[in-house]
């Protein structure tokens, strides 16, 4: 069971952690809700000084181990709900699914008009949560983590954009919008520290740099 459930969750009995973890998710705020703000500068420097610092371990990731979409609420699946809440004047159909809208990309500053140029990055990736600690949780626990919208884990960006960063953390990628740098960093400890992921020595030295002008 990831730590994160004890360090968050005392009074929560070890069996019923699935349990909750999905409850979490269809009880989740409605799709009118806001990208959630990152912790401050302040707390996620406190956040990443008590993350274990580890070697990344890739062996036997599968993208198929972190189940997506799921539904969220009605008929919308986790990537319809996020284009709505991330989205202007979204029009959708009876399956939820996008047909019109416009989507500002943080990332890079570029805005949409067409959802199939947006995708919903996981701010941290499936396979860098894998590497640094989910490689030891439950499928209900991955599931929960790829479909998180209470956190700032989720968010809709330039597809293009989205496919280059892959699964890279912040030693390598960063957006190359400048004045989005503080809050994705802020977001990417914000995530690691309520999952308890460790962090590798490249990864903590440049959110160190980056968070000190934060």
């Amino acid at each position: 069971m990831p730590k994160f459930y004890a360090r968050r969750h005392l009074s929560v009995l070890a069996g019923a952690t699935a349990l909750i973890a999905s409850a979490a998710l269809f009880n989740s705020p409605s799709a009118s809700a806001a990208l959630p703000t990152p912790v401050s500068g302040a707390t996620a420097r406190g956040y990443l000084a008590q993350l274990t610092v580890a070697t990344e371990n890739r062996t036997g990731y599968s993208r198929d181990k972190f189940p997506t979409w799921i539904t969220i609420s009605g008929t919308c699946n986790t990537r319809e709900w996020i284009l709505k809440r991330d989205g202007s004047n979204v029009v959708t159909n009876s399956a939820c699914t996008a047909t019109s809208g416009s989507w500002y990309s943080p990332y890079d500053g570029a805005t949409w008009t067409s959802p199939s140029d947006v995708d919903i990055d996981h701010l941290v990736p499936l396979a860098e949560a894998w590497d640094s600690g989910a490689s030891k949780w439950t499928t209900a626990q991955r599931q929960a983590f790829a479909n998180d919208v209470t956190r700032p884990q989720l968010l809709a960006v330039t597809d293009n954009v989205n496919q280059a960063k892959g699964d890279q953390d912040p030693a390598t990628w960063v957006p190359s919008r400048s004045a989005y740098l503080c809050t994705y960093v802020r977001a990417w400890v914000q995530v690691k520290y309520y999952y308890n992921l460790s962090v590798d020595s490249a990864e903590k030295t440049a959110l160190t740099n980056d968070l000190a002008h934060c």
